[in-house]
This record gives structure tokens, C-alpha cells and sequence, in this order.
């Protein structure tokens, strides 16, 4: 006699799984792509151990100054990228200007060593939503990212908070004049910052692709639309503006 078939229960039937190459599967796997751009491989290492530490994090590419920057994330397009502020070449609010401009969609961590409500505005001007010290990354990484992740703001210190509300808010008299209406171009910010580094006509004209009469012109036109009179004043200008550190 044949012996009898037990029938299945239906709570044991194995659970339906998404295809591998559904959308879902790969929205569950796809991590989120983080650049790193310090001008010390240290920082970045430091960095980046703390992002691959988690599963869903990886570090897509690295730079070491602000115009590298910028060119990587034009061929990476990272989903988020973490900028020192202070780097050669070009500092990290420029290269967040310049980012945001082709790639508005990207979530920028500013790192600096300063707390400064001036440069908080700078920051929130440059259309970066985070602003962290170097010093707290070690703590802090983590909950920037995730917060910036989530399309949220992550800005450290009290200070920070009050001007992040006030900016948020639409308290635009407190903005002071220069972050409202920036007279130089994106061009002439990259100038001021190579002549500020010591770098000559000739030096900034190769490093910008340019040739030296339009360096000089350029160098020109930045005197008469600021009133400065010498280089001294131009690197003094730089450091007040935090287009350079002292």
C-alpha cells in the first residue's frame, strides 16, 4: 500500500525574494559613494577607515586640493563628498561652489578647524549642509553622513545651530554684504587664491590653463574691483575672507 502524502502547510512555504536584478535588490545593495578631499593623506586615511567601517559606505575616490576635487567628482559623481576648507589650489568652499553648480544633487561635509559664524554663513552660502570640526570626526563622522544622507543638515557647535536657524529662516539682514553679493567671479576666487599661496602670473596661468596676459588681467581687474593696492593687501584680503589660513 502506498503510504499517504502529507500535505504542505501553507505557512511553510518558503518566502518570496526579489530577483537579483530587480530594483529593489539593488536599491537594498547600492552603498552610498563618499569622496574624501584633504590635502593630508593622513586625514583622508583616517577618514576613510572610519566610512569603510560600515557595510553600506564606501569611499568612491580621494583628492588632495580643491581643483582636484572638483574634477573627480565630475567623473566619480559621488552621492556624498566630505571637503577640508583650507586646501591649495583651491579652498573647499570654491570647490563646493563649483560642485554644486553641475551636481546639485550632492551632499557636502565641510571640515574645518575654526568656529566662526562668518564662515558658517560661507558655508551655508557655498550651498554645502554640513559643517564639522577635524577634531570631532572621529566622534561625529558617522552621524553627519547618515544626517546628510537623509537630505537633513548636520552643523556642529552652538554657534552653528543659531546661525543655521537664522539662515534657514530667511534672516538675511545679518548676512553680511560679501556673502550676499560676492563681487568676484568663481574665476577671480581661484586667482585670489593662487596669488595669495605666492604663486606669480606665470604660476597661476599655467596652473589655470590660461595664458599670462589674461592672468594679468585677471589680476588686474581684481585690484580695481576690491581697492587693494598690493599683493599684502590681496593676502590680507584672502585671510579675512578665509580664502586662505594664515
Amino acid at each position: 500500500m502506498e503510504p499517504a502524502r502529507s500535505k504542505a502547510s501553507p505557512t511553510s512555504a518558503a518566502p518570496a525574494t526579489a530577483p537579483a536584478g530587480s530594483a529593489a535588490a539593488a536599491t537594498a545593495t547600492k552603498p552610498v559613494r563618499i569622496m574624501i578631499a584633504d590635502d593630508h593623506e593622513i586625514v583622508r586615511r583616517g577618514l576613510a577607515t572610519i566610512i569603510e567601517s560600515r557595510r553600506d559606505w564606501m569611499v568612491c575616490t580621494e583628492a588632495s586640493d580643491g581643483r582636484e576635487a572638483v574634477s573627480k567628482a565630475k567623473q566619480h559623481r559621488p552621492d556624498l563628498i566630505i571637503l577640508d576648507i583650507s586646501m591649495p589650489n583651491m579652498n573647499g568652499l570654491e570647490a563646493a561652489r563649483q560642485i554644486l553648480k553641475f551636481a546639485p544633487q550632492t551632499q557636502i561635509l565641510i571640515l574645518t578647524m575654526h568656529e566662526s559664524e562668518e564662515l558658517v554663513r560661507n558655508v551655508l552660502a557655498a550651498g554645502a549642509r554640513g559643517y564639522m570640526f577635524k577634531s570631532d570626526a572621529g566622534r561625529d563622522l558617522v552621524a553627519a553622513v547618515e544626517a546628510l544622507r537623509l537630505g537633513k543638515p548636520y552643523f556642529t557647535s552652538k554657534v552653528a545651530e543659531k546661525v543655521l536657524s537664522g539662515y534657514l529662516a530667511g534672516a538675511t539682514e545679518d548676512v553680511p554684504e560679501k556673502v550676499a553679493q560676492d563681487p568676484l567671479t568663481p574665476r577671480e576666487r581661484e586667482i585670489i587664491q593662487l596669488l595669495a599661496e605666492g604663486k606669480s602670473s606665470k604660476e597661476v596661468a599655467i596652473s589655470l590653463g590660461l595664458s599670462v596676459k589674461t592672468a594679468e588681467t585677471h589680476r588686474a581687474n581684481i585690484m580695481r574691483k576690491l581697492d587693494l593696492h598690493s599683493i599684502s593687501d590681496l593676502v590680507r584680503y584672502a585671510i579675512r575672507n578665509k580664502i586662505i589660513e594664515p
